[in-house]
């Protein structure tokens, strides 16, 4: 063999690609912890924004709005009058429900009331939990008419009853 000759040894090889393996080993799980926690602070943002939205419909029609009216409010059984120019309450993305940053969400709305619109309601319960526990997320959360944003931490659906959630739910602060 030649001595001028130019390269890396197999063993050099060995222990650089030994290296990358273990930082790899240390980088890979924490990118995953900060991409569940990224999806739930996604979902606690869009639980506060049908909140607020529900707020405001509310001040505006009477009462609760199923999705479809704070994404639509003009359409015929939301509320009555309202210009088609006018503006909405959330985006129509945010009224779709099924999955969405990793959380599949569902809407339990309350009983209509009586001498309003088919989609004015009484309360609403607006619940997300992981598509696939410890992987999209870890905590199950939701929403009602009393503003609160309760989780649970195991991903299952906080306590509720109908549209309502307990009043022992575990409230994020």
């Amino acid at each position: 063999m030649k001595k001028n000759q130019k390269g890396f040894t197999l063993i050099e090889l060995l222990i650089v690609v030994a290296i990358i393996g273990i930082i790899a080993a240390i980088a890979i799980p924490s990118l995953l912890r900060a991409r569940v926690s990224a999806n739930e602070a996604g979902t606690i943002g869009d639980i506060r924004a049908v909140s607020s939205a529900q707020a405001a419909f509310t001040s505006t029609a009477g009462g609760y709005g199923v999705l479809t009216c704070l994404s639509t409010p003009s359409d015929a059984g939301c509320i009555l009058n309202y210009p088609a120019n006018a503006p909405t309450f959330i985006d129509t993305s945010m009224a779709t429900l099924g999955t969405r940053s990793g959380y599949a969400r569902t809407f339990t709305p309350g009983v209509t009331m009586t001498g309003l619109p088919a989609g004015v309601l009484d309360g609403y319960l607006y619940v997300a939990l992981p598509s696939t526990p410890n992987q999209t997320g870890v905590r199950g959360f939701a929403g009602d008419a009393s503003g609160r944003i309760c989780f649970t931490p195991d991903g299952t659906q906080p306590a509720a009853t109908g549209a309502s959630l307990a009043p022992a739910c575990t409230v994020i602060k």
